[in-house]
């Protein structure tokens, strides 16, 4: 199954005023223009941004995320946000799975299965988040714990564009991200991602690769065999540095011609 590019994008986290990120998105916007060729990007901001970006990306080639949803349409839910209310919001783009919420909340992989469920059913594209603790890496598990958490994720998502076809998939090892996290040497990651490229690759929308992603090593993490695109932390919170990991990748796809 043919894939259209590279996908390049962020997450805000729990950074940004609103002023700050719609400032971000219609920079952004206009950097852009029409957009790059072989590059599909895009931006997830807090759910207090999430409109205001989604309508100031509006016409471009970036689309607009929300950190996560819920896997209930509507209901007692007390400080959730349903998917129906992200895609409301302009969401294109929901990350799901992510380490810190899997540490600090309690997420299980049931969890995650039942929210890429809602996701798919009303056609937004889930980003599932996968990755190994330090001691996990250490003792050589990392293959399996990976394959194991987006197996549970994506079990029963059925093949196709309306399927996994609409699935990304975001390796990201927990040493690797945050502020103690260290950048990756590409042998130490490129295992799980040819495990991931040869169980998912030509089933999922992209594999992309987060974790201490900079602009002076995105084109290395680009090369690894597996890699579909990368998932930013902080590089990319600058303008700038977006744009200068976007035009890494521009380089890196338009050298693959």
């Amino acid at each position: 199954m043919n894939r259209p590019g590279l996908w390049i994008g962020t997450s805000f986290k729990m950074h940004k005023t609103r002023a700050e990120s719609v400032a971000y998105a219609q920079r952004l916007h206009s950097a852009l223009g029409e957009g790059i060729a072989g590059v599909r990007a895009f931006v997830i901001p807090s759910a207090t941004s999430l409109a205001e970006v989604s309508g100031a990306l509006a016409g471009g080639p970036v689309l607009a995320g929300a950190q996560n949803a819920h896997w209930a349409d509507q209901g007692a839910w007390t400080g959730e946000i349903s998917v129906p209310q992200a895609a409301d919001a302009g969401a294109a783009i929901v990350e799901l799975g992510h380490s810190e919420r899997r540490e600090h909340f309690a997420e299980t992989d049931t969890a995650v299965r039942r929210k890429v469920a809602a996701c798919l059913h009303h056609r937004l594209r889930p980003l599932v988040c996968c990755g190994e603790r330090a001691e996990v890496f250490a003792r050589g598990g990392s293959v399996d714990h990976v394959l194991a958490q987006v197996a549970a994720a994506l079990e029963g998502v059925p093949e196709g564009e309306d399927g996994l076809g609409r699935v990304l998939v975001a390796y990201e090892p927990v040493w690797a991200i945050g502020e103690s996290g260290r950048p990756p040497e590409p042998e130490e990651i490129a295992p799980v991602l040819a495990a991931l490229d040869a169980e998912w690759g030509g089933r999922v929308s992209g594999v992309l690769y987060g974790g201490s992603v900079g602009p002076g090593n995105a084109a290395d993490l680009l090369r690894v065999p597996g890699v579909g695109g990368l998932f930013v932390g902080r590089s990319a919170w600058d303008v700038t540095g977006f744009l200068e990991i976007l035009d890494r990748a521009r380089e890196y796809a338009g050298s693959t011609v």
